[in-house]
């Protein structure tokens, strides 16, 4: 995939312009997921959520980004539930307490994509392991978020993110990782969560890429259920993890463009 990040030495005006919708669209994002955890309660169904979201993400002037996927996937947001890792599609099974959910969205406002997710447990209750699991798998994405400024490479976030999850001795997801996004949903360049320090792109002021740690409490290997053919599924059926931001890289470090008021 070519490298579509945008130069800010080169277009000041795009970039303006594309920071300007993100940061609005982010913000909308992140009150919307905000919203979301305290809405979710124990008896829900993945369909009734999922109908939830999209009435929420055009009632705050947004769009539903999962529409505009080329392959249609059966709702406005990801929800994966227990051994389910990523790319949940929205089910009529009512959640439990104790359910670890994970909600990945993404919404497209004034041109723009903004992408973030997080992990819970239903009901506010469940497993102290997958409570661990949330806890160091969020600590992980802040660490990498954390070294984000301008001339930072890749590797080195991938790097710190890594270190992290392997020291709270949690399975590491290498193929599915970050990326790089604005015009597009997905973009170069890719974000893995693990890596080399000072390899791979380095960071440009104006960029904005999605961080997005994910693990598991087992072996890392997950495959795409075929009953769907959208939720990916851990093989040995461990709970899987997922949280992310969208940040923005400025002249000296960063925002995160997915935060609440």
């Amino acid at each position: 995939m070519a490298n579509k990040m945008i130069n800010v030495e080169t277009a000041p005006s795009k970039v303006a312009e594309k920071i300007a919708a993100m940061r609005e669209g982010g913000k909308i994002l992140g009150n919307l997921l905000r919203d979301l955890k305290n809405y979710v309660k124990p008896g829900m169904t993945g369909k009734e959520i999922d109908a939830w979201v999209r009435k929420e993400i055009v009632k705050r002037g947004a769009e539903v980004a999962y529409d505009m996927l080329d392959e249609e996937f059966p709702g406005a947001i990801c929800i994966s539930v227990n051994d389910e890792l990523v790319h949940g599609a929205p089910k009529d099974e009512p959640l439990e307490v104790g359910d670890k959910v994970s909600f990945d969205l993404d919404i497209y406002y004034k041109g723009y994509f903004t992408d973030s997710a997080f992990t819970m447990l239903v009901g506010d209750d469940g497993s102290p392991a997958v409570k661990r699991m949330i806890s160091v798998t969020e600590s992980s994405m802040w660490e990498g978020i954390d070294l984000v400024k301008p001339g930072v490479a890749i590797g080195t976030i991938g790097a710190a993110i890594e270190k992290v999850l392997r020291a709270g001795h949690l399975g590491v997801i290498e193929n599915y990782v970050g990326h790089g996004i604005d015009k597009e949903m997905h973009m170069a360049p890719e974000v893995p969560n693990y890596g080399k320090k000072g390899h791979g792109y380095k960071l440009v002021e104006g960029d904005t890429i999605c961080i997005e740690p994910m693990s598991c409490l087992g072996k890392p290997a997950n495959y795409t259920d075929k009953n769907d053919n959208w939720s990916v599924k851990m093989k040995d059926g461990s709970v899987g993890c997922h949280c992310e931001h969208t940040i923005l890289v400025t002249a000296d470090g960063y925002e995160v463009l997915t935060l609440p008021d």
